[in-house]
């Protein structure tokens, strides 16, 4: 069956067993479009990172194109070698590269042998040279600690010079966004694949909470008609649905190169988007 190369998914490694089992069935059904890759978000310093070796080790086993993150803030340059041996070994073609979550209070600098995430795509690039597609990080909001959208789009900048392949944007909801975004990175002569990052609504409590903690905006319109759905869950993903969809199909037909869905480990939401949008697990 060919792949859908306009479609990636993202999971997060599972806390226990039951929730591993439940990863099994959603990744069973979402890989029933046929998926470019499913990426694996990464914890680094052991707190989550064995759960996110064990759920890459599941996929490989079952054969699934797998881009694991890999984030370097925290780590240093002998245990991301290490690491990068392991995928290697495995057949790991795709690296989603990321500087990581600073820890709290701290300030940028100095908190390891790689802080930013440039200098990861570097080091990865003199250790393994071509044998990884490397995915970083995009912002058409612009990062949360950006001092201003210029130094946002140089940080950028630095992490395609340094060798990345292509971007996936943290979530959004205004296709301007985007597309003022691709504007400004084709003035700078940046050519990369820039895939739109896509968070479904399925929590309008838990997506606002996420949201404020990563600059992601929710425009007023949507917020308001999700406020008033309070505890009617169904009302409110129906609504959630038909929202992604119309941004979905706006941005694909604006040229995006394809939609990388951030699934929280749900399948049934994201199916009914991606039905919408065509993409159907028969084709």
């Amino acid at each position: 069956m060919p792949t859908n190369d306009k479609l990636s998914f993202e999971l997060f490694p599972p806390k226990t067993e039951q929730g591993f089992e439940k990863l099994k069935t959603v990744v069973t059904a979402l890989n029933q479009l046929h998926p470019a890759y499913f990426s694996v978000t990464y914890g680094a310093g052991g707190s989550t990172q064995e759960k996110t070796f064990a759920t890459v080790d599941w996929l490989r086993e079952q054969s699934i194109e797998t881009a694991p993150h890999l984030s370097c803030v925290g780590a240093d340059k002998q245990e991301i070698k290490l690491i990068l041996e392991r995928y290697h070994k495995q057949g790991i073609r795709r690296i989603v590269a990321l500087r990581g979550d600073l820890p709290s209070g701290a300030g940028l600098g100095g908190l390891s042998e790689l802080n930013y995430a440039n200098e990861l795509v570097s080091f990865i690039r003199d250790a393994y040279a071509d044998a990884f597609h490397i995915e970083v990080a995009a912002y058409p909001e612009f990062h949360p600690q950006a001092p201003s959208a210029n130094i946002d789009l140089d940080n950028f900048q630095r992490k395609v010079e340094a060798g990345a392949n292509g971007a996936i944007t943290q979530y959004f909801y205004s296709p301007d966004a985007y597309s003022r975004f691709i504007d400004d990175c084709d003035k700078r002569g940046i050519g990369i694949p820039i895939v739109p990052g896509i968070m479904p609504i399925g929590n309008y409590h838990s997506l606002a909470r996420f949201s404020e903690a990563c600059g992601a905006e929710i425009p007023r319109w949507i917020k308001k008609r999700l406020e008033e759905f309070g505890d009617d869950t169904s009302s409110l993903q129906a609504f959630g649905i038909e929202v992604v969809s119309r941004l979905c199909e706006t941005l694909l037909e604006r040229g995006a190169p394809g939609l990388h869905f951030y699934t929280m480990n749900q399948s049934a939401i994201n199916l009914a988007i991606c039905r919408n949008l065509g993409f159907d697990t028969q084709n």
